[in-house]
């Protein structure tokens, strides 16, 4: 797994999260929004690359002093375990480059198992978010 902050990324990195992004959330799941919402610059980028193209990815930014947000969470390949790779990576390599006492996500519903067996916890209802039924998900730092 490989972390950097925006002003790091190759631009090919950027292409290929992009490209990336857009085959998960466009493409498989219809989802329709504008993804360069200038959140990116400020994020730690944290993904991985096989045959030149980003195969996981999730994207790091800090929500308030005490709480980390984690999003546009993807793997190309399901059922391989590099999801749980790239969300094992993320909770140790978070806490080291934004320093915090939690991290967050708006997770979808069908992936809450998935982040509970990581030590998430879900923290409220249900919500409709482009879409795709929601739940706010919290880690806490130990």
């Amino acid at each position: 797994m490989i972390s950097k902050w925006f002003n790091e990324l190759s631009n090919t990195e950027i292409y290929e999260i992009l490209k990336a992004r857009a085959t998960i959330f466009v493409k498989e799941q219809n989802i329709t929004y504008v993804d360069e919402d200038d959140v990116d610059y400020d994020s730690l980028h944290i993904f991985r690359i096989e045959d030149g193209r980003v195969i996981a990815y999730l994207r790091a930014y800090r929500e308030d002093d005490d709480t980390v947000k984690v999003g546009r969470v993807l793997t190309i390949e399901h059922g391989k375990g590099i999801g749980t790779e790239l969300m094992m990576f993320a909770i140790e390599e978070i806490p080291k480059k934004l320093p915090c006492k939690q991290i967050s996500m708006d997770a979808q519903k069908h992936a809450i198992k998935f982040y509970e067996r990581l030590g998430f916890s879900v923290t409220s209802e249900e919500y409709l978010e482009e879409g795709i039924i929601h739940v706010d998900m919290s880690f806490k730092i130990s």
